[in-house]
């Protein structure tokens, strides 16, 4: 099992160039069963999860290549199976994104109940109640959601209970081949939900607000092939940001999109970073200053992002001051807190929702282990802060959502080497 060795004290310093959105890229590869034709997607990053996707899709009978620049090129029309098995979906919660593209274009369907990280309960009744709103029938077999339709689909107003990503993502594709009209309330606003309308919309879907809580689908009887290249990564952009507020650094993150990290920014300029930002480059300079603790509270998109509150919990361990971090999205989220604490951090957890943290003036090296997806990369952001060298055990939840890490942070001046194989 591989392993991160981190030695710390390192400012950060240098230019990076932002991966394609991994969580855009995952439901764009499942839409593509939508189609009987050929589509390619671009700027895909080389992720574990990623793999895993494509493995899945190949497992339905469909016929997937890649190039040396990670273009995936999918032909939907060679689909033979609709049967999404345990051993790949139980990997990855996105798998779980093909359901409704697969009853949407055959009129059944085989998921697997999905797994993933394990940071608290996260159901698929959402996404069940849509699709039973759009006349499908949905029975849950041997841990397997089993769908089926009479035909095609049929458009419905469907009122979500809760906001959900996955959910929005899911209804979304399927209604685009419903019969008639489908209208999404309570829809996630994320840019990865956009990122899949404006991808569906070029394989010939009608599709209106995205990006807004009601989303609009007229459904077609076909989808056609097409290019489309996915966003850059929020995600990774504000964790390399995160990382070098952290260590006092300077770094220039480019390809990627500053107009969906806004609740970020403002975090990171609260923490007393000095931002420059462009069309699709943002720089960020510390000047050696140590961050100023910031209070961040998650929230669905536009708010604080839950996939960056374990990083920025990272970088308030050794900010001048006190702060909380409360998480609203997923319970169980700090399983980090226990790990960084080895490091010598002040933090204190009331009840599973708030983290209270007492920033510290350094953080001395000790040996952590990786819990989840986004935790993953908060301990290498304690790492590269931390006096001494950390061992960061367990990172294939790194490999699952960052593309090539020990090169990139190598890049901007960080000691980092991967440990392979049986210790």
């Amino acid at each position: 099992m591989d392993r991160l060795l981190i030695e710390g004290g390192r400012p950060l310093a240098g230019e990076l160039r932002i991966s394609g959105a991994k969580n855009s890229a995952l439901p764009i590869l499942a839409a593509t069963l939508l189609s009987e034709e050929k589509i390619i997607v671009a700027n895909v990053p080389h992720l574990h999860d990623v793999t895993t996707m494509i493995e899945l899709l190949a497992c339905l009978g469909v016929e997937v290549t890649i190039d040396e620049k990670m273009n995936v090129e999918v032909h939907g029309g060679t689909c033979t199976g609709v049967r999404a098995p345990y051993d790949l979906v139980k990997t990855m919660r996105a798998s779980f994104n093909v359901l409704g593209p697969l009853l949407a274009r055959y009129g059944r369907a085989e998921v697997s109940l999905p797994g993933g990280c394990a940071i608290g309960p996260r159901p698929v009744d959402q996404h069940l109640k849509g699709l039973k709103a759009m006349g499908a029938e949905i029975d849950i077999r041997d841990g397997y959601v089993v769908a089926s339709s009479n035909g095609r689909l049929s458009g419905a107003r469907i009122l979500m209970d809760i906001t959900t990503v996955g959910g929005t993502e899911n209804l979304m594709s399927a209604a685009t081949l419903a019969r008639g009209t489908t209208v999404l309330e309570n829809a996630a606003r994320e840019p990865e939900v956009v990122d899949l309308a404006e991808c569906l919309i070029r394989m010939g879907a009608r599709i209106r607000g995205h990006g807004t809580d009601t989303i609009v689908v007229d459904g077609v009887d076909a989808l056609h092939g097409c290019e489309y290249r996915v966003m850059p990564d929020r995600v990774e952009t504000g964790t390399y940001l995160i990382a070098a507020a952290a260590t006092g650094g300077r770094v220039k993150v480019k390809a990627t999109r500053p107009d969906t990290l806004d609740s970020v920014l403002i975090k990171l300029t609260e923490a007393g970073a000095e931002l420059r930002q462009g069309a699709d480059w943002i720089e960020l300079d510390m000047q050696g200053r140590r961050p100023r603790a910031v209070d961040v509270r998650t929230a669905p998109y536009p708010g604080f992002p839950t996939d960056m509150q374990a990083q920025f919990l990272a970088l308030n361990a050794i900010a001048e001051g006190t702060s909380r971090v409360t998480e609203t999205i997923f319970e169980n989220r700090f399983m980090h807190v226990q790990e960084i604490n080895r490091l010598g951090a002040n933090i204190k957890l009331e009840g599973n929702i708030t983290a209270v943290i007492e920033g510290v003036p350094k953080l001395k090296a000790a040996p952590v282990m990786a819990t989840d997806l986004r935790a993953s990369f908060s301990l290498v952001v304690a790492g590269l802060v931390a006096e001494g060298t950390t061992l960061v055990d367990r990172i294939y939840h790194i490999d699952r959502g960052y593309e090539c890490i020990e090169e990139k942070l190598s890049a901007l001046g960080a000691r980092v080497q991967r440990l392979t194989g049986r210790r």
